[in-house]
């Protein structure tokens, strides 16, 4: 079955992040342990980056872990390293395939060597496609970000007559990138968790209330039309 040409707003958000949340929830409702929740998450991306593809946007943002996740049970930490490893492997050579450029955001450390190298050579591999931008937030944390730009700032011997807000954009993990435009985080809940909390200080947010594994294309074209909705200010009175 054909789709319906989705009614865009003018303006589409080039930068999309996303906390991807519910999928305990979810597996709850249906007696299943959370593994498979998370499983069913990671399994639901494919749709949400073939939509955004379709749409025209041009960044998308996933906190797929972070820093704070580590303090799980670990029977549930090292199911989701396993889970991150098997997709990995698994949609690497389509994603290439579509023009998708991985970004990690966060720190390698912590991950077993065999899952660093599989990162490295997938940001390798994908470096020069530009059909959509996705970045993966892995072991990342908003404050741990800030701390390690700071830290990066004082070994170069920064002035601090030197230091604005665009220095520190390009000391964070999302160097380069647009701010986000739009934030979603799926579930209801309505907290920033350590997320993105330098870029995401103008984002429009939205909280809608589906859980993340059946958050899909129309789900996501509706944040998209709220988001056309909105008047963004940044701070400013706007004159009609």
């Amino acid at each position: 079955m054909a789709k319906d040409k989705p009614k865009l707003p003018d303006q589409v958000p080039q930068h999309i992040a996303i906390i991807m949340d519910g999928n305990g929830r979810w597996a709850k409702q249906r007696g299943l342990p959370r593994l498979a929740g998370h499983r069913a998450g990671t399994d639901n991306l494919r749709r949400i980056i073939e939509a955004c593809v379709e749409f025209g946007v041009k960044y998308l943002t996933i906190y797929a872990f972070s820093t704070e996740n580590w303090g799980r049970p670990e029977d549930e930490v090292s199911g989701l390293m396993s889970i991150f490893d098997e997709v990995f492997e698994r949609e690497l050579t389509e994603l290439h395939r579509q023009g998708v450029q991985l970004r990690h955001l966060g720190r390698l450390e912590g991950l077993r060597e065999s899952l660093r190298e599989k990162v490295r050579n997938g940001l390798e591999l994908t470096k020069n496609n530009n059909r959509l931008v996705l970045n993966v937030a892995f072991n990342y944390g908003g404050r741990d970000e800030i701390v390690h730009a700071i830290k990066s700032m004082l070994k170069e011997s920064m002035a601090p007559g030197a230091v604005t807000e665009d220095l520190v954009s390009r000391y964070l993990y999302t160097s380069g990138i647009p701010d986000p435009d739009l934030v979603i985080r799926t579930s209801g809940e309505q907290r920033i968790s350590n997320f993105l909390i330098w870029q995401a200080a103008y984002a429009e947010w939205v909280f809608p209330e589906t859980l993340w594994p059946d958050f899909g294309r129309e789900e996501l074209l509706a944040a998209i039309q709220e988001f056309g909705r909105r008047e963004r200010r940044f701070g400013l009175i706007l004159e009609h």
